[in-house]
């Protein structure tokens, strides 16, 4: 061994920052082609950075969402749709570290996940349910130690690519629409036929396809909680905290963009203060605020997590409701600025201030479970729940 050489960093700082050289040198190709980023999803499982959710004792690093999130700021800063894919993972990580070990079988299924560095896909979109997953029209069928079930998923992002899919249904054919389970599906357990292709304006590289989904498996990979308990207590915050990095690392590379352009435009005019400087401190001061809304959300979800009762309050919902409207929207104001500063080096394609793809991308995060819709579910609880106007809580 040559003692002189220093291992590389091992942090995962460190090694986000090595997949996120990599996404960078695809991203342009990823989004013109909508094509999966395979470059940096290898270089995700060359880094171990797939099951690093997954608890020490079961073989992963028991890593924080907070880290997460903060990893996924890193990727978005270089490729969003890396760093979607990134954190649609590990959102369905967490439920199997939330809700997983009291069960034999998903336990294993973590040591897997950890060991083998798995890809996890989520189907919790249907056809004829208008975009709210927590209601579903298939049903899975148990019989005996087997489950069967079909589903019309309109959206399974990067489906073709996963290892496994967790997948959202009724618990049974006489279930109510909003009586689900979740049942984990290994990749030689479905059949996917694809039925609609994601051909968007922005995130492209996710290529998040329509399909039919037919599976069989054995019945011990259905969750035990109700999938109510795993969305409200899981899902409801790593979805909006885990997007919301990505959505600021894609703002962050935009203001850096911006000052770069200020900074070439500064040093062609030594001593004159450039047109953009103004706005780049404007533009700073939004972006201060995404990230200070993040943080804040972060630091909620982690001094409430030990507690089941109040993951399902709906103070705490209408809080992460509005850690993901406040970033969603914000992103948009702070690209837009951002373009305003590199003028036409911004709005031209192949330049190092171009902003077109950023400004696309942002525009798939009010939509992600539409705004609109969670605007009406916080209004609903606040007509029930006292709006919280202190400083402290």
């Amino acid at each position: 061994m040559n003692l002189s050489v220093a291992p590389p960093d091992a942090t995962l700082t460190a090694r986000a920052s090595r997949v996120a050289s990599i996404a960078a040198r695809h991203a342009d190709d990823v989004d013109t082609a909508a094509r999966f980023p395979i470059e940096a999803v290898e270089a995700l499982r060359s880094e171990r950075l797939l099951g690093i959710q997954v608890p020490v004792h079961l073989g992963g690093e028991s890593a924080s969402i907070a880290q997460i999130a903060d990893l996924c700021c890193i990727l978005g800063q270089s490729c969003s749709a890396t760093a979607m894919i990134f954190a649609m993972h590990h959102i369905k990580a967490s439920s199997l570290v939330e809700h997983g070990e009291d069960s034999e079988w998903h336990i294993a299924f973590m040591r897997r996940v950890a060991s083998e560095q798995l890809l996890l896909a989520s189907a919790t979109t249907e056809g004829g349910i208008g975009g709210n997953m927590r209601n579903s029209i298939c049903a899975i069928e148990v019989s005996g130690p087997d489950c069967t079930l079909e589903k019309d998923a309109t959206v399974i992002s990067y489906g073709a690519h996963a290892d496994a899919i967790l997948i959202t249904s009724r618990a049974n054919a006489a279930a109510a629409p909003a009586d689900q389970v979740m049942t984990v599906f290994l990749k030689d357990q479905y059949t996917l036929e694809r039925t609609h292709i994601w051909d968007t304006l922005g995130m492209r590289g996710t290529c998040s396809d329509g399909f039919l989904f037919k599976g069989n498996a054995p019945s011990e990979q259905i969750f035990s909680k109700p999938f109510a308990e795993i969305a409200a207590q899981s899902m409801l915050a790593t979805s909006h905290l885990l997007w919301s990095g990505v959505w600021y690392g894609i703002a962050s590379n935009a203001v850096l963009r911006a000052q770069a352009f200020v900074r070439a435009a500064a040093r062609k005019s030594p001593g004159v203060t450039p047109p953009g400087a103004i706005r780049l401190a404007e533009v700073s001061s939004k972006l201060q605020t995404v990230k200070s809304n993040v943080i804040a959300g972060l630091k909620a979800y982690e001094g409430t997590k030990s507690d089941p009762d109040k993951l399902m309050s709906m103070g705490f919902a209408i809080a992460m409701n509005n850690v993901k409207i406040c970033s969603s929207e914000t992103i948009l104001e702070i690209i837009n600025h951002a373009m305003l500063i590199c003028g036409i080096m911004g709005y031209k394609n192949g330049t190092p201030y171009s902003l077109g793809r950023h400004l696309r991308d942002a525009h798939s995060a009010q939509l992600m479970i539409s705004n609109d819709r969670i605007l009406s579910n916080s209004a609903n609880l606040l007509l029930v729940q006292k709006q919280d106007t202190s400083l402290s809580g």
